[in-house]
């Protein structure tokens, strides 16, 4: 049995949100490396080399404030370290919308890791399903990038419900 998806006018908005944080960012080729350049960067720290994040705090604030202002949101007045909250009802799709963010974030700056934390090992694999499951459906929309998912191993990792993403 194959499952189609519906198309959801509310789960590309809220995809649309998380991407636009970053317009102005260059679009990069990167690669999935956990190895240690010569010259260490600041992407770079015990766990390997990060997406490379080329635009500013004041680019990324406005970008935030944009998104805001289109959601009737209250503006925030700073980035408070990068960290976003991205809210979503109970079945509506979150796993789908983020999944989708992901492959939308390779698309337009390419973004190669990703890592999605979840709270029990009941969810972890409910998302691991879920990557199989949309596999297919988001290789279709997105060009069949190809990508990889993974359950990190908790012995290397202190959080044991942590997972991994990545687009080639």
């Amino acid at each position: 049995m194959k499952l189609k998806f519906k198309h959801q006018k509310f789960q590309d908005l809220a995809v649309n949100a998380v991407a636009d944080l970053f317009v102005g960012q260059e679009k990069k080729a990167a690669t999935f490396s956990i190895v240690r350049g010569d010259r260490p960067t600041l992407l770079e720290n015990q766990y390997g080399v990060g997406n490379a994040l080329l635009i500013d705090d004041e680019t990324m604030l406005a970008n935030m404030q944009a998104v805001q202002k289109r959601n009737s949101l209250p503006q925030t007045a700073s980035l408070e370290n990068r960290h976003f909250n991205i809210e979503m009802e109970t079945g509506t799709g979150k796993t789908y919308v983020y999944t989708k963010t992901i492959f939308e974030l390779h698309k337009r700056f390419g973004f190669t890791k990703f890592i999605i934390v979840v709270p029990s090992v009941a969810i972890r694999e409910g998302v691991y399903k879920s990557f199989q499951v949309t596999q297919e459906h988001f290789g279709l929309q997105y060009n069949n990038a190809p990508c990889r998912y993974f359950i990190y191993n908790s012995a290397l990792v202190r959080c044991a419900s942590v997972r991994g993403f990545r687009c080639h």
